[in-house]
């Protein structure tokens, strides 16, 4: 990733939440690189789950009714 970006785009978040799915860096590690707080970044993860498991459904639902929910 490039630490020069200061902008965290959908694109940019989903790399890193990669990574630490990955087990390239962790938590911790990618608040300290990026001056994130560990909970903003738990979020990305947590919504990233989220957006994984619907996709994964027989029939995913819109995203929409998902914010709904």
């Amino acid at each position: 990733m490039d630490e020069t970006d200061k902008r965290w785009t959908a694109k940019r978040k989903t790399a890193l939440v990669i990574e630490i799915i990955q087990g390239k860096t962790t938590v911790a590690e990618a608040s300290r690189t990026y001056d994130l707080t560990p909970s903003e970044t738990e979020t990305w993860i947590d919504d990233a789950k989220k957006g994984m498991e619907n996709s994964l459904r027989e029939a995913p639902q819109d995203i929409h009714t998902q914010y709904e929910k």
